[in-house]
C-alpha cells in the first residue's frame, strides 16, 4: 500500500517544503517505500512559528465552548477516517491493524476529555487575612507549544498533546519522528478538510538540527513538550534556554517487573508477556528487568517460556500478529548485540536471540528470553526497547527494592504480590512515577509521568493542562 506524496500542514494550508525537499517513508516490515513526505528545513520551521503565533492569538480569544465545538468536530472527523489513519500507522510503524486502534483511541479520548477537564480548572479565591483586598488566581493559556513525538505510537502521542493544548487555548506545532511522519501528515489533511482554524495545529518534520533546533531556540515558543529518549530530552532542555519556557517530558524507562513468592504466577506471566512483546517491546513502559523471587523463579520461567513460544510474529493488514517488526534494522542489530554481549558475560539464552525464519525482508526479531542477568549487564543498565525479557532472582523484599531502584530511570514499575505488607513496602520504596500492582491500567484520565531521568510533568489527566497554562494573581484593593 502506497500513500503517495504528503505535504506539511502549516497555517491551515498543505504545503511543500520551501526547499522542495522530500523524504521517503519506509515500511519496517517490508523495507518498501510506502509514502513520500515534504521534508522541512529552517525556513519552514520559522514559517510554522509565525503561523502558530497568529493561530494562538485567534484560538486563545475563543471561549472554551467555542474551542470545544471545534474539538468535537475534529473528533468526529478522526472517527470517520479511522481506517485511513490506522493503515498509515501500520505501514510506517509495522504494528497490526488491530493494535493501531490504540493510537486512534488516544486522539478521540483526548479531544473528548480535555474540554471537561478544563472546565474544572476553576479560578482560586485566596482569602485576605487583613480584609483589605480581594485575591484571585486565574489560568491563562501559555502561548505557542512545540511537541516532539516518538515513533512508537505515532498518533497516540499526537492525542496526548493536542487535547490539553487545544483545551487550554494554546496553538501547537507538532514535529513527529522522522521515522513515522506519515500518519501525522494524513492527520494534517483531515484538519485541512474541515477548515480547522489556521495556525492552531501545525505538522512539520525535517532534520533535527534544522527544524527542532529552530523551534526549540525560538522565543516564540513558550511550551516544549516531548516524548522521547532521555538523551534527546537533555539536549532539548539545553537548547531551550534562549528564553524561559515551560518544559514537560516523558523520557526513557527501565521498568522492573517484580514477582514476589506469594504472587499469582499465571497472572504475572500473562501480563508480562503482553507488556514485553506488545509493539515488539517498543514501549516506554515495557518491563525491562524481570526480578523474580527465587522460590517461584523456576515456575515463572517455565510458564513464561511456554507462553512466549506462542507469540505470533508477523505483519499485514489482514494478519493479526501478536508482534510486528522493530522500527529499523539498526535497532534490530543493536538489540541482538545487547543479547550477545550479555550472553558472553554469563547470561543464558533461553529463547530466541535471532531473526525468525522466513522474516529476513523486514526488521523482525524473535521473542527472546535471557536468564542469569546481573547488575553489570547491558540488559540491566540500558533501556532495551525491544522484545527481550531479561530475568534475575531475589531473596528478600529489601533485595527487590535495591535491584528495582538500581537505575537512573524512574518511569514505571510492576509489582505482583498478594501480601498487603509487601505491596505497601514495595510501593512506597520504589522510585518510579507509577507503581502498577497485580495489573495494568492506562487511561486518558490517569496521570502518566516519571521521576529521575524519566521526565518532568505528566501526560494524560488534568495534570497535563498545567503544561499549557500560566497562573496569574489578580489583587483588588477594597
Amino acid at each position: 500500500m502506497n500513500f503517495g506524496y504528503k505535504k506539511l500542514y502549516i497555517g491551515g494550508e498543505l504545503r511543500d517544503a520551501i526547499s522542495g525537499a522530500k523524504k521517503e517513508v519506509i515500511c519496517p516490515a517490508t523495507h518498501e517505500v510506502v509514502a513520500e513526505v515534504a521534508w522541512a528545513g529552517v525556513a519552514d520551521a520559522e514559517l510554522a512559528l509565525a503561523e502558530a503565533q497568529k493561530g494562538f492569538k485567534y484560538w486563545s480569544k475563543l471561549s472554551l465552548g467555542e474551542r470545544t465545538k471545534w474539538m468535537m468536530k475534529l473528533r468526529e472527523e478522526v472517527l470517520k477516517n479511522d481506517d485511513l489513519l490506522r493503515k498509515a500507522v501500520v505501514m510506517e510503524m509495522g504494528k497490526s491493524y488491530d493494535a493501531a486502534w490504540e493510537d486512534i483511541e488516544a486522539i478521540v479520548n483526548g479531544l473528548e476529555f480535555y474540554p471537561g477537564a478544563m472546565r474544572n480548572m476553576h479560578d482560586e479565591i485566596i482569602p485576605d487575612l487583613e480584609n483589605t483586598h480581594r485575591h484571585k488566581m486565574v489560568n491563562q493559556p501559555a502561548g505557542v507549544a512545540v511537541a516532539y513525538l516518538a515513533w512508537n505510537f505515532p498518533l497516540l502521542n499526537v492525542g496526548y498533546k493536542i487535547g490539553p493544548a487545544l483545551a487550554a487555548g494554546c496553538a501547537i506545532i507538532i514535529k513527529p519522528s522522522g521515522l513515522t511522519p506519515l500518519s501525522s501528515y494524513v492527520f494534517g489533511e483531515i484538519l485541512h478538510s474541515i477548515n480547522f482554524p489556521a495556525g492552531v495545529i501545525n505538522f512539520i518534520c525535517g532534520p533535527v538540527n534544522e527544524v527542532a533546533t529552530t523551534l526549540t531556540t525560538s522565543k516564540i515558543t513558550k511550551v516544549i513538550t516531548m516524548i522521547g529518549s532521555t538523551a534527546s530530552g537533555r539536549q532539548v532542555m539545553a537548547d531551550s534556554t534562549t528564553s524561559v519556557k515551560h518544559v514537560s517530558m516523558e523520557l526513557g524507562g527501565n521498568a522492573p517487573f517484580i514477582v514476589c513468592e506469594d504472587a499469582d504466577i499465571d497472572l504475572a506471566v500473562n501480563i508480562g508477556i503482553a507488556l514485553k512483546y506488545g509493539n515488539c517491546g517498543q514501549i516506554c513502559v515495557s518491563p525491562n528487568r524481570f526480578i523474580i523471587h527465587e522460590k517461584v523463579y523456576a515456575e515463572f520461567l517455565q510458564k513464561f517460556i511456554a507462553k512466549a513460544k506462542t507469540v505470533k510474529v508477523g505483519f499485514g493488514l489482514d494478519e493479526k500478529p501478536d508482534m510486528g517488526p522493530l522500527v529499523t534494522s539498526r535497532d534490530r542489530d543493536r538489540i541482538l548485540k545487547m543479547v550477545a554481549d550479555d550472553v558472553a558475560s554469563g547470561a543464558k539464552l533461553e529463547l530466541g536471540g535471532g531473526i525468525p525464519a522466513g522474516k529476513t525482508a523486514g526488521n523482525f526479531i524473535e521473542p527472546t528470553i535471557i536468564t542469569g542477568l546481573t547488575t553489570e549487564m547491558r540488559c540491566f543498565r540500558e533501556e532495551i526497547f525491544g522484545p527481550v525479557a531479561a530475568m534475575m532472582t531475589f531473596k528478600t523484599i529489601e533485595d527487590a527494592i535495591e535491584l528495582g531502584n538500581d537505575t537512573e530511570y524512574g518511569l514505571v514499575s510492576y509489582l505482583f504480590s498478594t501480601n498487603e505488607k509487601s505491596i505497601r513496602l514495595l510501593s512506597e520504596a520504589l522510585d518510579f512515577g507509577e507503581v502498577q500492582v497485580n495489573g495494568v491500567k492506562y487511561a486518558i484520565y490517569l496521570p502518566h509521568g516519571g521521576m529521575k531521568e524519566s521526565g518532568i510533568g505528566h501526560d494524560c489527566s488534568y495534570l497535563a493542562l498545567n503544561d499549557y497554562l500560566v497562573k496569574k494573581r489578580i489583587t483588588i484593593a477594597l
